[in-house]
């Protein structure tokens, strides 16, 4: 095959963001080089995400606007991967109603993404491939992934827990763990690469190990990962409140390496929400996880999600979360309105609340995150925190970039060769999204 070029785009989780690296990792192993943009490419390739209709109705329209780039371009080649295909419906409802597609592919088939590839590029074939149960875990498979001091390593896939309102069970399949020992294999070889800091990625990372033989639980695995040489920092998510066991939070509490940061989903405040949710705790057990990691780890921050209009929600239960984050005082906090997702049980759930009071309540809600997160942030005007750069802000060029312990991003100037190396920088102001400060 000629040099070709590819272009992917991503819709979604970090999960995803890690999904898409693999893929370019595969194409260029194959000879593939990536293109600047969608328009020069050869291959286009959309990494998609289902969690929410309305990310799906921002691929099908992705897709239609790309009949054009084809029309210009016929030996342009499209796919499309990720969660959305893998609902077998939908995969073929995309060949039919796209008919410039080239092809499909699911979550549970990417390391056949070659074997896709030859048929298109040298059989001309159109292809739909998706696997509708989870194979064994492909170990060696190449990723590319962005020049920096942080990489996403992920340690297992797949959901056991089914929460009424996602889908992620249905197209990621059960918990399938990686092997420890070619977790470890793949951080140290990333610090050899200069990494410097590594996030576990698993849908419950809480639930590592228990399908694999002898049982080597989360804990033991940030213990092992903890013991790596030349690596700086740890963090892991998403992390599911039930499976959050005091093994974790001692190693959390005792480790030189692991951030005081918790990303912990409450979903909602309110018991009676909680249990539609099938959530599996209230949120009296929340708020004692949360006090107990607190006294553990002094100065830990927690960030969450949450969702507002849940089918049956009403005002009452609306103030519980609420208060629940008033109790908390989450660092940050990820919102969203409850959208119907076909295929779950909560889409045909009655009581489905209305979308102006889902609006109202969720502009509650930011304000009172936002007030709570500015004012945090504010407090930490005057404290010196060591920070690993990143490199150049996103959105100031002449300012350097990097991160706390506490997942908390800081702006402040420096010179372009501290990337990658651990600083102190003195807070001289909290605002509502960063810190920015000085070096000391």
């Amino acid at each position: 095959m000629a040099e070709k070029s590819y272009y992917i785009i991503t819709h979604g989780c970090q999960m995803n963001v890690h999904d898409s690296e693999t893929i370019a990792g595969i194409l260029e192993s194959m000879g593939f080089v990536p293109s600047p943009e969608e328009r020069t490419a050869d291959l286009i390739i959309i990494n998609t995400c289902s969690v929410r209709e309305t990310a799906e109705n921002k691929v099908f329209t992705k897709i239609g606007e790309l009949k054009k780039l084809k029309r210009e371009n016929p030996d342009l080649i499209i796919g499309v991967g990720g969660c959305i295909p893998q609902q077998e419906k939908v995969a073929k409802r995309l060949l039919e109603r796209f008919p410039h597609l080239d092809f499909i592919f699911g979550t549970h088939n990417l390391p056949e993404l070659p074997k896709i590839l030859e048929r298109v590029f040298e059989k001309h074939e159109r292809v739909l491939e998706v696997w509708q149960s989870e194979g064994q875990i492909v170990e060696g498979i190449p990723v590319k992934r962005e020049p920096g001091v942080r990489a996403w390593v992920t340690i297992m896939y797949g959901c056991n827990n089914f929460c009424t309102y996602c889908i992620v069970p249905y197209v990621r399949g059960r918990e399938r763990s990686r092997k420890k020992e070619d977790i470890l294999q793949e951080i140290r070889q990333l610090v050899a690469e200069g990494y410097r800091e590594v996030t576990l990625l698993g849908q419950n990372v809480n639930s590592y190990g228990k399908d694999l033989k002898g049982k080597p639980m989360f804990a033991e695995l940030l213990a092992d990962i903890d013991k790596i040489d030349g690596l700086w920092r740890v963090r892991f998510t998403t992390s599911h409140p039930r499976d959050l066991t005091d093994d974790v939070i001692e190693v959390m509490a005792s480790s030189r390496k692991i951030c005081e940061h918790l990303h912990l989903p409450v979903q909602a405040g309110s018991n009676k929400i909680l249990k539609a949710m099938h959530r599996g705790y209230t949120r009296e057990y929340y708020l004692n996880l949360v006090e107990k990691i607190r006294a553990k780890i002094p100065g830990v921050s927690f960030t969450t999600d949450i969702i507002v209009g849940f089918p049956g929600e009403t005002e009452e239960d609306f103030e519980q979360t609420l208060d629940l984050v008033r109790k908390v005082r989450y660092d940050s906090a990820f919102t969203f309105v409850y959208n119907k997702r076909t295929g779950t049980p909560a889409a045909e759930m009655i009581d489905q609340v209305p979308e102006e009071v889902k609006s109202r309540r969720i502009q509650e809600l930011i304000e009172l995150q936002n007030g709570i997160s500015l004012e945090l942030n504010k407090n930490e005007e005057g404290n010196i925190h060591e920070i690993l750069v990143e490199g150049k802000s996103k959105t100031d060029e002449t300012k350097l970039a990097g991160r706390t312990r506490t997942n908390k991003l800081v702006v402040f100037k420096g010179s372009e060769d501290l990337a990658g190396k651990l600083v102190k920088v003195k807070i001289t102001e909290g605002k509502l999204f960063h810190l920015e400060g000085v070096l000391v």
